[in-house]
């Protein structure tokens, strides 16, 4: 038997007796016919299932019966025939090409220089403001950042001092002429 298991393990193993490996591979074929008979069993025993209950079924053959006809609900749309049209012909308008705007693309430029002259101006006549003070009347967001590097600039040319007494809290910008 251990001959037999080795030589189907390894592909260059020898077994002793050839008729030993020809039962055993008529053994594995008649395994596989097995599963496959099976296999169409189950199948065909599905079949079965189905078609019984398609036996069940009739369709109806015949139209409705005038006295059951006139019964019927009336068909309710909730619109009227000039609402209904215009609904239709909004089907079949044609639409209009998209469009893609573009304007969010060429962002004005803002000058840092021209905001340091602004906030330099303010300083001089406020002596000192916070920084949300000073761009409170900022269109957006490019000249709130414009503002913030002219602030920065101004204390590199020691025009400002900074304070901010903790950490993420309002800085407050003060002139030094």
């Amino acid at each position: 038997m251990l001959d037999l298991k080795a030589a189907r393990l390894l592909p260059d193993a020898e077994v002793e007796d050839a008729e030993d490996l020809a039962l055993l591979e008529a053994r594995d074929l008649l395994f596989a016919r097995l599963l496959q008979y099976r296999a169409y069993k189950q199948v065909a025993g599905l079949f079965v299932e189905l078609e019984a209950g398609a036996a069940r079924r009739f369709p109806r053959s015949v139209a409705l019966e005038e006295r059951f006809a006139v019964l019927l609900p009336e068909v309710l749309l909730g619109v009227d025939p000039a609402a209904f049209a215009e609904l239709a012909a909004s089907v079949f308008r044609p639409k209009p090409p998209p469009t893609v705007g573009v304007d969010h693309l060429h962002a004005p430029q803002v000058s840092v220089a021209e905001q340091a002259a602004l906030l330099a101006e303010r300083l001089a006549t406020l002596g000192s403001a916070t920084f949300a003070a000073l761009t409170a009347d900022c269109a957006g967001p490019l000249e709130v950042v414009a503002r913030f590097l002219a602030v920065l600039d101004l204390f590199r040319n020691a025009a400002v001092e900074l304070e901010q007494p903790e950490a993420f809290g309002e800085l407050t910008v003060r002139w030094t002429p």
